[in-house]
């Protein structure tokens, strides 16, 4: 069973080991569709799967059944009806039997409620693969998809300098098709001789997505780089991003992470890391009311990334202009509920009061 979110995994896993399953000859496979737009649909699929289970191969020879791109295993509304329950009740009571000789089953498709008895009784008698995308919404998804950016960049003979690989994660967002396109792009354009990815060359080839555009923003405002942070804030508001929340979403952010870390690295005279990771490992030696005020998770966490990349931009800025730059987000953010003032000229006049004058010492 091959399962997940991950919908362009799912299927080269499922493809690959249907074609290892699937014995030679003209008959030796027989693709149910698992697609349905309601539970009668569902049921359906399920029951033919039962019967070509329970039919002998042509000639008698083994054949494998995949039952393919289900899409009523979640969580749903169809995946919830009646009819697709009982349905799935009676392939769950197949299934605890053995096949007839010379049969294979493969089922592919996404999501699965785990919840559910089917779920639970084919971990127990079936190989069981789940995958699943990157969640990009939750706090920690860049360590994930940076292992998954370096592990696919691997199989190409890729690699990645380091403030390469954190660019190109947030290019791409997390998203495996998209990380999949990218390297080819990189790959055809290096060439055979080189084999190291610059960020010069993610910036020249590979398209922000709008992670990417926030994490520039934000990258920009802590480099002091004002005419590309400009760029930068004009490309999001033609693209339909409302001024509020590109406040509230990344500059705001940005300056208060920025004043956290130099307010640490000042106050506890840690020096800036060259790596953000690295940052995450001088948190864990500070005693733990050094760092309590610092925002966390849901779970508790740091989120020591965001914490360690404002820490290597804290450099540029001196700890008094962070105060002030944390109270001029502050009267942004009132101008754009109160004043007539063009937005796009409120967020301009923000980021030169933020990064237009010189370098704090």
């Amino acid at each position: 069973m091959i399962l997940g979110t991950d919908d362009f995994e799912v299927k080269r896993v499922a493809r690959e080991l249907a074609e290892k399953l699937t014995p030679p000859g003209d008959f030796g496979q027989e693709i149910i569709s698992g697609q349905a737009g309601n539970a009668d649909e569902a049921a359906q699929r399920i029951y033919q799967t039962i019967e070509a289970l329970n039919t002998f191969g042509f000639f008698g020879g083994e054949k494998l059944v995949w039952l393919k791109d289900v899409n009523f295993f979640a969580d749903d509304r169809t995946g919830g009806a009646q009819a697709t329950l009982d349905a799935v009740e009676k392939f769950t009571a197949l299934l605890q039997k053995p096949l007839p000789d010379g049969t294979r089953l493969l089922i592919s498709g996404g999501a699965i409620d785990k919840r559910r008895t089917f779920f639970k009784t084919l971990g127990k008698i079936a190989e069981v693969q789940m995958h699943d995308r990157i969640d990009s919404s939750k706090q920690g998804w860049e360590q994930a998809a940076m292992r998954l950016c370096t592990d696919i960049a691997d199989a190409k003979g890729l690699g990645f300098d380091d403030d390469a690989l954190e660019l190109f994660t947030l290019y791409t967002g997390g998203d495996r098709y998209a990380i999949s396109g990218e390297l080819e792009k990189l790959d055809l354009y290096l060439g055979k001789e080189t084999r190291r990815v610059t960020q010069d060359d993610v910036r020249t080839l590979t398209p922000m997505s709008r992670a990417g555009v926030i994490f520039e923003l934000g990258n920009a405002i802590s480099s002091r780089q004002l005419p590309r942070a400009q760029e930068l804030l004009a490309q999001l508001m033609f693209n339909g991003e409302k001024a509020i929340g590109i406040l509230l979403a990344t500059i705001i952010p940005t300056v208060r992470n920025l004043l956290l870390a130099k307010d640490l690295l000042v106050r506890h005279k840690l020096a800036p890391p060259a790596n953000p990771f690295h940052f995450g490992s001088a948190l864990d030696r500070l005693p733990s009311a050094a760092t309590a005020h610092l925002p966390r998770t849901k779970e508790g966490k740091l989120n020591a990334f965001a914490l360690g990349f404002a820490a290597a931009g804290a450099r540029n800025f001196a700890l008094p202009e962070l105060q002030r730059g944390l109270k001029a987000c502050l009267d942004a953010n009132v101008a754009l509920v109160s004043s007539p003032t063009e937005t796009e000229v409120v967020l301009g006049q923000l980021l030169v009061r933020l990064i237009g004058g010189k370098r704090g010492k």
